[in-house]
């Protein structure tokens, strides 16, 4: 049976990491809050957890999730051939509500799915979360959502939809930006949004004007 944890108070966060690290250490699944949405998070470096994250939302594997790190620090052991744009961004925006498409480091043993040699990053401007992956690493993490219902705001929300399928949910109260992050494409020139989400196009267009729609 999952467990619901209360981060809201000190010694429910310490509970909360500690009982979320290990779910994610046996390659289970957790729910945890991000500056956005309620995210489903899996160690991005084993294959079975992220197909247990697809299997609970319902997605194959055309559709892989982005993975969350905890500082800016970290793109560059995941990543390769960042362009200075993209740097750029990710001063600007992180930690934010900003999804950036890369090209992967060909050397790392993971399997998001059909990610075409490309991986999409993410700092999320959330304390828990950013506590999470600094104490865990790198996370595969989607909207808390079965796919095509609206992402879960809320803890419980998330629940809601998937079940014991997660083993550990991180409550830590209603977010209230209902949108997802904006995905920018920054393997192409320009790059592209592929998504629309939080940010405006404005807001990023200030940092690459030759930002295509």
């Amino acid at each position: 049976m999952s467990l619901l944890i209360d981060c809201t108070t000190e010694s429910g966060l310490d509970e909360a990491i500690e009982a979320a690290r290990t779910a994610l250490a046996n390659r289970e699944c957790v729910v945890l809050p991000t500056d956005t949405v309620y995210g489903i998070g899996a160690d991005a470096f084993s294959p079975q957890a992220v197909a247990v994250l697809l299997a609970a939302k319902g997605r194959g594997r055309a559709m892989p999730p982005p993975v969350l790190i905890g500082s800016v620090r970290v793109m560059d052991g995941l990543a390769v051939d960042v362009p200075q744009g993209a740097r750029d961004l990710a001063e600007e925006f992180w930690p934010g509500a900003l999804t950036l498409i890369l090209q992967a480091q060909p050397s790392l043993t993971w399997d998001l799915g059909e990610t075409r040699g490309t991986v999409a990053l993410r700092v999320p401007d959330d304390q828990v979360a950013r506590e999470l992956l600094q104490e865990f690493g790198p996370l595969a993490v989607s909207s808390a959502n079965r796919t095509s219902l609206p992402a879960a705001t809320t803890a419980q929300a998330a629940r809601e939809m998937l079940g014991d399928t997660v083993s550990v949910y991180l409550n830590d109260g209603e977010r209230t930006v209902s949108e997802p992050s904006t995905i920018i494409d920054c393997t192409v020139s320009p790059f592209r949004v592929v998504r629309h989400g939080a940010l405006s196009h404005g807001e990023l267009a200030a940092v690459v004007p030759d930002l295509v729609e």
